[in-house]
């Protein structure tokens, strides 16, 4: 065909055998025909076969102007020469301008090459795409955009650059193409498909922290501004969801596999090869970045457990230092002179106190997120998952309620809701296997196979019990007895203690509470604490007891309270029962001596607030408040309740009447004996003397062992 206006001459040859594009411009001039590309790009080729054969291969071509004007074309450009490549910046606007200039009032076709010579530059250009101007728009339409193959270029058509595929080219103004960029997050993507629940809040903060920069174009990021996200840590308690989380992530994002790497696999025994590890995990990151620059795809690296080899540099005592430069070089990689912007770095741990503070400012690991335990919302769906394949065979039965379940199992984690699951699935399994000689599975019964509400209940019970909640046998033994309310005193404790308990879970000014019962030996000080905790149906109640810290250092004592004090800080509503702090702190009044290590701990944990959202209630017992009140403990906790003894003969009789050991004339007996006597005995004393005298065959044997103890009593 022919240009209009032009004395050249175009030939379209389609030549099936030609890579990558069928479509062939030439043009023909006086001299001959003169391909519009590098000869080299396309193979059996005959050019002389094409010059002689019939005339009647060049025809005119009329342009319809209305139809055929180019409004936008894009061209797809990259460097001739790739020895002549560099990583200079080329002004898309300039190159337009320079480009319209040159072929202005030009044909071109889709899939054309040319040649194109700017700041002595070769560059091959590609027509990728092409729309044609509406003469509707002068008519006040609205433009329709049309696709054309054939078009004339003008003086006010658009030119958009788009940098080739494997060109390492960078474009920069607005005449660059704005890619269209496709999302990357993938559209089919679930979290219930996903086997995540209970964490939205959580996938939503990532989202608008790392990924909100990444979703828009790189033009629109580049004039902002802007730099990505390069870091994610997430810590947590075990089974809450870390490690799954990260591995999704891959899968919520359109990028490549990401890669999954434990954190001691990086260390190696021979000298350098533990740094070489880290820049083997960049080095796929890096080579693109330099191909592609910012239209570079996401390379998304996940450390586990990155505490073990992102410790605090220098406090390896006696290592050789290669934890030291393992951190050096993971920071480097991040965040150092040649910094990458196509990483994504997920380190996941349950000790973010290890980790290195440098690797967790802003341009590294900065977005730090908790994925605690699951409120209710998230117990429900991630009960809703563990059991869809059993709802949809009919496998479940219809007395399960998942709404129940989730009430039921507080603070549990998602690990262990899982397990809860496998459990009442063994527990329902195990009713169909005859009891025999072998084992054998009942075909018959088999075949009516389901989980029922039962079989939860007694996983609940019995099976699967959550590392941060409440541990029944933790305090069941201080409350063996029951609570014996031998007079007003005893309810009293009890009032003040459910009013203690109600003010935790309802001010939101008061995030602790804490109260201190104190009172003479054997008055039931430990027993009421376990009481009142047990009273309070916190799904977290912890005892911190001397008996379980025997032989203990103070530094390891120190720790082990520190640890009950920071799971505590990790459910909604705790309770910490701190019990005989005088024999925590290793007091004897020889000397006196105290661990002044262990002092000063309590002190801290007694008056530090937990974090924000959560609650906590501590009680503390003491049978020496003088020797805290010299240690300035009593001023770390907000009230101080006094425990009694029994004082008086009524209250005596009261408890024996509550404990139902004796006989109405035997109780009589008592009454007489200690009737107008001035007592001092404590609830726990009373109920091993009651022991001692039930032993004893005799009739009247606690009259003869009360009497005999009856003067001791009166000095106690």
């Amino acid at each position: 065909f022919r240009c209009c206006g032009c004395m050249r001459f175009r030939l379209a040859l389609k030549v099936s055998s030609v890579r990558p594009c069928k479509i062939v411009i030439a043009t023909l001039t006086k001299n001959g025909v003169h391909l519009d590309m590098k000869l080299n790009t396309f193979e059996h080729i005959n050019l002389f076969s094409f010059v002689s054969s019939s005339p009647s291969v060049v025809t005119n071509y009329k342009f319809d102007k209305s139809k055929q004007c180019i409004s936008s074309v894009t061209i797809e450009i990259g460097f001739l020469q790739k020895k002549n490549a560099d990583s200079n910046p080329y002004d898309s606007d300039k190159m337009a301008g320079e480009f319209i200039q040159h072929f202005n009032n030009q044909a071109f076709t889709v899939g054309q090459q040319l040649a194109f010579s700017y700041n002595d530059k070769l560059f091959e250009l590609v027509i990728k795409d092409m729309e044609a101007m509406d003469p509707s728009i002068l008519k006040g339409g609205n433009a329709s955009g049309k696709k054309i193959e054939i078009g004339l270029l003008l003086g006010n058509s658009q030119v958009i650059f788009e940098r080739a595929e494997s060109s390492s080219m960078t474009l920069i103004g607005k005449s660059k193409t704005r890619e269209s960029r496709q999302s990357i997050i993938s559209p089919d993507w679930n979290f219930e498909r996903m086997g995540i629940g209970g964490l939205d809040k959580e996938f939503s903060d990532i989202f608008r922290r790392a990924f909100a920069s990444r979703v828009f174009p790189p033009d629109i990021v580049e004039q902002m501004g802007c730099k990505h996200v390069k870091g994610i840590l997430l810590y947590g308690p075990p089974g809450c969801g870390k490690t799954l989380m990260a591995r999704q992530i891959g899968k919520m994002l359109k990028a490549r596999e990401p890669k999954i790497v434990n954190g001691p696999e990086i260390l190696n025994k021979y000298v350098g090869e533990s740094e070489a590890n880290i820049r083997k995990l960049f080095a796929d990151a890096e080579d693109e970045q330099k191909r592609l620059g910012a239209n570079s795809g996401l390379h998304i690296i996940i450390f586990d457990e990155i505490d073990a080899i992102c410790k605090q540099r220098g406090s390896m005592a006696g290592s050789t230092g290669v934890h030291d430069t393992v951190v050096n070089q993971l920071l480097s990689k991040i965040d150092g002179v040649e910094q990458l912007n196509n990483i994504l770095v997920i380190g996941m741990t349950n000790r973010p106190d290890l980790i290195d503070e440098a690797l967790l400012r802003p341009g590294r690991l900065e977005v730090k997120m908790e994925i605690g335990l699951p409120d209710e919302k998230g117990r429900i769906q991630i009960l809703h998952i563990h059991t869809a394949k059993m709802r949809q065979y009919d496998l479940l039965s219809s007395d399960v309620d998942i709404k129940e379940l989730a009430v039921e199992t507080k603070n549990y984690s998602g690990a262990e809701l899982e397990g809860l699951v496998r459990a009442a699935q063994s527990t329902a399994m195990n009713r169909h296997i005859k009891a025999s000689n072998t084992v054998e599975v009942n075909i018959e019964t088999a075949e009516r196979l389901q989980v029922s509400r039962l079989d939860f209940m007694a996983s609940l019970n019995n099976d699967i019990k959550p590392a941060f909640g409440t541990n029944q046998e933790d305090y069941a033994s201080y409350i063996m007895n029951g609570i014996i309310r031998w007079g007003d005193p005893v309810s009293a404790v009890l009032e003040d203690g459910e009013l203690l308990v109600q003010q935790t879970k309802n001010s939101d000014r008061t995030p602790l509470v804490s109260v201190l019962l104190e009172g003479p030996p054997n008055s039931g000080k430990t027993a009421l604490a376990a009481k009142i905790s047990e009273d309070s149906q916190f799904p977290f109640i912890k005892i911190c007891s001397p008996d379980k810290m025997i032989g203990h250092s103070e530094i390891a004592k120190c720790q082990a309270i520190k640890k009950i004090f920071e799971d505590a800080y990790k459910s909604q509503l705790s309770c910490v029962v701190v019990d005989d702090i005088e024999r925590l702190l290793d007091y004897v009044p020889i000397g006196p001596r105290f661990s002044n290590l262990v002092l000063q701990a309590l002190l801290v944990l007694l008056k530090k607030p937990p974090p924000k959202g959560r609650k906590l209630l501590i009680i503390g017992t003491t049978s020496r408040k003088d020797v805290l009140q010299e240690m300035e403990m009593l001023d770390a906790f907000s009230t101080t309740i006094h425990i009694p003894n029994i004082s008086r003969g009524e209250q005596l009789v009261e408890a024996l009447e509550l404990l139902g050991s004796f006989q109405e004339n035997e109780r009589s007996k008592i009454a007489q004996a200690v009737k107008g006597q001035s007592l001092w005995i404590g609830i726990k004393k009373l109920l091993m003397l009651i022991e001692m005298a039930v032993q004893v065959r005799k009739r009247y044997s606690f009259c003869i062992y009360f009497e005999e103890l009856g003067s001791n009593m009166q000095h106690i």
